[in-house]
């Protein structure tokens, strides 16, 4: 799983903004008589320029979630951020959505990369149709989040959904390449064998919003129903037909897909929630570094589907580290050193 899509949680209330600091009582000298009013402000304009220096030393705190394709994500954050002399704070595989997104709303991170349709378990607005159109997804997850001082930057290209991948020989056979193929398929009486976790399988927004918008139903003995979300372990089942399986739940950004010959089934039709990646920065970190959408979008927009699946393939298949795919890509693009 790179990045996986999350079901039924909502966020907590944001933290309650400092209690102003009260005063100390008035300034004197020695001798008990009033400092000069030019002396008092000369002070505070000293002591405002010192807490501007401060303020603007202070790193950004860039956090991610423990999953490979949020830590890349946020790598390349904290790499290209630092190329352009934003100083950070690595708070990279942080925890679950739940303590990332509770962390940023309390202020102990400013940064870190959300999924656009998270938004909708976010806020339990998971039955709108709007998160299905990437667009108005965005600018729906934007808008809820402004007043909670949360800044939604410009998401990439790409979404990391729930998806059928079936195997590439099986694919080619019976002219699979969308989910109305896979419909028809299945609906002739194709031989489907699929596997697929307990959620993907039960969850209205998966499987049977797969089923209802293309117009097809799986048998309980066409399904292999395993307790956890792993796609690693189905893909290669599919791959390699164990238990007669030839098709698996996936996510459209798992490295394993094209190193197992696998074709996912495009989505025209948009069953799936889409669950695109993009920077979410604290309102307060963003008027301190302004700078930060600008360099954020230069990343965000130049990844897609598939050169994300191609990035967690690196990590996932080849065993390279999150750190060193991002610096590489990064480096071919121009984007840091």
């Amino acid at each position: 799983m790179t990045g996986a899509p999350m079901q039924g949680w909502s966020s907590p209330a944001p933290a309650p903004a400092p209690a102003a600091g009260g005063t100390r009582g008035r300034a004197t000298t020695n001798r008990g008589a009033p400092l000069s009013r030019r002396f008092l402000l000369g002070a505070s304009l000293g002591a405002a320029v010192w807490t501007a220096r401060a303020a603007a030393a202070a790193p950004l705190r860039v956090g991610s979630k423990l999953d490979i394709e949020s830590a890349l994500l946020g790598q390349m954050m904290v790499l290209t951020l630092a190329a352009r002399g934003v100083p950070t704070a690595d708070r990279l595989r942080l925890g679950t959505t739940r303590i990332v997104r509770a962390a940023l709303l309390a202020g102990e991170i400013d940064l870190y990369p959300e999924y656009t349709g998270n938004g909708a378990f976010f806020f339990r607005r998971d039955s709108d149709p709007v998160w299905k159109n990437p667009l108005a997804g965005y600018q729906r997850v934007r808008d809820l989040d402004r007043p909670n001082g949360i800044v939604w930057l410009r998401p990439a290209d790409a979404t990391n959904a729930w998806a059928i991948a079936v195997r590439g020989s099986v694919a080619a056979a019976n002219g699979l390449a969308t989910m109305a193929d896979f419909a028809r398929w299945v609906g002739q009486g194709g031989t489907v064998r699929l596997a697929a976790s307990a959620e993907f399988v039960q969850s209205p927004a998966a499987l049977p919003a797969f089923e209802t918008t293309y117009g097809f139903k799986l048998r309980d003995e066409q399904l292999l129903v395993l307790a956890g979300g792993e796609t690693s372990a189905m893909l290669r089942a599919a791959a390699e037909g164990i238990s007669s399986i030839n098709a698996a739940m996936a996510y459209t950004t798992d490295g394993a897909i094209d190193a197992l010959s696998l074709v996912v089934m495009q989505d025209a039709e948009a069953a799936q929630i889409a669950f695109e990646p993009a920077p979410v920065i604290r309102v307060e970190a963003l008027a301190q570094y302004p700078d930060v959408p600008a360099i954020l979008a230069a990343v965000f927009g130049s990844l897609d589907v598939g050169v994300l699946r191609a990035l967690n393939e690196k990590i996932q298949v080849e065993g390279q580290s999150v750190a060193q795919v991002a610096q590489d890509y990064l480096a071919a693009k121009g984007l840091a050193g």
